[in-house]
């Protein structure tokens, strides 16, 4: 009685042995599959994207070291395959890598003006809380971005979790155009961050000369209106 019994047990062994190496086949052609996908997208292969996403591909999904397409088709400056992706129904334009990076701030650090439209059209969040777009413009010096980010209503003054603002990685870049800009457009020089420091401060800091020479002037001519306009108040 015994002996059919251990055949069933063989047969079911040899089952489910087969069933896991069809499952760890399935599983390595996935990854090579997606290691393809991610390679499309650095490439941006907008043939080979446009053919995955109508036969199916989540436009979410996440590469193997867990950053989202969108965010890599950024950093890339993959404009096809990043207006490809964005252009999905389901897509999450907020969807962050590790690091906390988004698509637009990613764009924004690139100087990618078209992509930072395209996204901010799909619905992108321009004035994200902690570290937001316009602090990574700011901090390569990318004027033009900061304009479109600016005329959407970003909060100029926005804080990172440490306090910092845009103006204050500006002046740490040595970026005078974009320090000027920034200004000309209503930063506050005076704000500091949780450590006490001014954006000048951070500028000297990081030895910026010609931010040193830009906050220096502005920050005397706000300092001396002061007493002229408590003068003026009490008279």
């Amino acid at each position: 009685m015994t002996k059919p019994t251990n055949h069933l047990t063989k047969r079911a062994l040899v089952a489910a042995a087969l069933v896991a190496s069809g499952l760890f086949a399935a599983a390595g052609a996935h990854a090579e599959s997606l290691d393809a996908i991610v390679k499309a997208v650095k490439f941006d292969d907008i043939a080979d994207i446009g053919k995955q996403l109508k036969n199916g591909l989540d436009p979410n999904t996440l590469a193997p070291n867990g950053d989202p397409l969108l965010v890599i088709a950024a950093r890339e400056k993959s404009d096809k395959v990043a207006a490809a992706l964005a252009a999905t129904p389901n897509v999450d334009l907020e969807k962050e890598d590790k690091a906390g990076e988004n698509a637009l701030m990613l764009a924004s650090l690139n100087g990618d003006v078209g992509l930072v439209k395209l996204l901010i059209d799909k619905g992108a969040e321009v004035s994200k809380k902690g570290w937001a777009p316009l602090h990574y413009a700011a901090t390569n010096g990318q004027d033009a971005v900061v304009k479109v980010l600016l005329d959407h209503d970003a909060y100029i003054d926005t804080a990172s979790p440490n306090g910092t603002t845009p103006l204050m990685m500006a002046a740490r870049g040595n970026h005078a155009s974009t320090v000027t800009l920034l200004l000309d457009q209503g930063a506050d020089p005076q704000v500091k961050n949780q450590l006490g420091i001014t954006a000048l401060e951070f500028a000297k800091h990081y030895k910026a000369p010609d931010a040193i020479d830009i906050l220096s002037k502005r920050t005397v001519r706000i300092g001396a209106s002061a007493p002229a306009d408590t003068q003026k108040s009490a008279k």
